[in-house]
């Protein structure tokens, strides 16, 4: 891991196909957002695949402002991956495991435009604890 790259990973209670199903699923992306910005759909295509888009709406204190992804990695049940203009890349690989689905959450801004400031606006740490909690958020989804 690089100082430009946050990595969490959890052991999720589900199938990687329904770990999946969410994963791709941009309306259902505020079930499970650990960073509590993400707020709801405005527009997404029907089952995403590569180079699909979505727009979903953001708080970040009291802003409110709306995000345009687009699909940039994709196999079916195994690998999603979305970026946006600013070109920080959301992953997520997932591996059948004992007890369900080890899913590894990555937000890589090696290639993002500026990378420091973007980064330095959300805080390494709070991009570490938003890494955990989504993943957090995901488990206790499947749990039960």
């Amino acid at each position: 891991m690089s100082e430009h790259v946050f990595t969490e990973s959890r052991v999720v209670p589900a199938s990687p196909e329904e770990v999946f199903a969410l994963l791709a699923d941009p309306a259902r992306h505020c079930e499970f957002d650990g960073s509590g910005t993400v707020q709801g759909v405005v527009s997404a295509p029907g089952p995403m695949q590569l180079g699909s888009k979505f727009t979903i709406t953001m708080t970040r204190g009291r802003s409110s402002y709306k995000v345009t992804s687009t699909v940039v990695e994709y196999e079916e049940n195994r690998l999603i991956a979305w970026c946006h203009l600013v070109k920080n890349r959301w992953r997520y690989e997932l591996e059948p495991v004992e007890g369900g689905t080890l899913v590894t959450e990555t937000a890589d801004y090696r290639n993002a435009r500026f990378r420091r400031i973007a980064i330095k606006m959300q805080g390494p740490e709070n991009l570490k604890a938003n890494l955990a909690a989504t993943l957090d958020n995901l488990v206790e989804r499947f749990s039960g």
